[in-house]
């Protein structure tokens, strides 16, 4: 199967599911420098690499892996994480209420609003407190079409993440995204969860209210 999902102006955007889990990894890469970042090396390092290696088909530049982000601290996002680094000695990022848990040192912590940037596209961190203390979403705004959200294990189609029946985390996570993704981006942007199918804000923005009363 093809992992190619997005093919925008600037960038392409691949994704794999892996592990019993279904998590997926999504490998983001710039046309014209070939500059790439990583979100969640979650595992099967070996077919982490096959997806480096088909990116090759999509810049006419030698591509090279210039950041590996990570959504947040949960095991089954960090399973490759180490080993990819090892392999690639590409930088690390992720939030920093997240950032001591990973089995790798971060070198940038990442605070709501700071920006990551490789040679032809940037990412905005979004901080997304519930699911796990620094979880981060990061948000690609193409100069054209939708903004793309990979939310990690905080929005899902049909909900927000796991807050194991923890009123108060639940509602944090419910008011965060609230405010800082639908409250700050268009129906139109594309929603990359960290397990699953993609959705949009469009398609979840009426059940808001429903999940609040609901509690999870």
């Amino acid at each position: 199967m093809d992992s190619l999902i997005h093919d925008l102006r600037d960038i392409t955007i691949r994704r794999i599911s892996v592990s019993e889990m279904d998590n997926n990894v999504y490998l983001l890469t710039a046309k014209a420098s070939g500059e790439q970042v990583l979100i969640d090396a979650a595992d099967d390092a070996p077919a982490i690499r096959q997806l480096l290696a088909d990116s090759a088909a999509d810049t006419s530049a030698a591509p090279r892996l210039g950041l590996v982000a990570t959504t947040h601290q949960h095991w089954d996002h960090v399973r490759a994480l180490k080993e990819l680094v090892e392999a690639t000695r590409a930088p690390t990022a992720a939030g920093t209420d997240d950032a001591g848990a990973l089995p790798v040192a971060v070198d940038r912590n990442l605070e709501h609003g700071d920006t990551v940037a490789v040679d032809g596209f940037s990412l905005t961190a979004v901080h997304l407190r519930g699911h796990t203390p620094g979880s981060i979403a990061f948000v690609y705004e193409a100069p054209e079409g939708p903004v793309h959200i990979f939310s990690g294990d905080s929005l899902f189609p049909g909900g927000v993440g796991n807050t194991q029946k923890d009123p108060e985390r639940f509602n944090q996570l419910l008011t965060d995204v609230s405010e800082r993704l639908f409250g700050a981006y268009p129906d139109g942007a594309v929603v990359h969860p960290g397990h699953g199918k993609p959705t949009t804000l469009g398609a979840e923005r009426p059940h808001l209210e429903e999940w609040r009363a609901r509690g999870w």
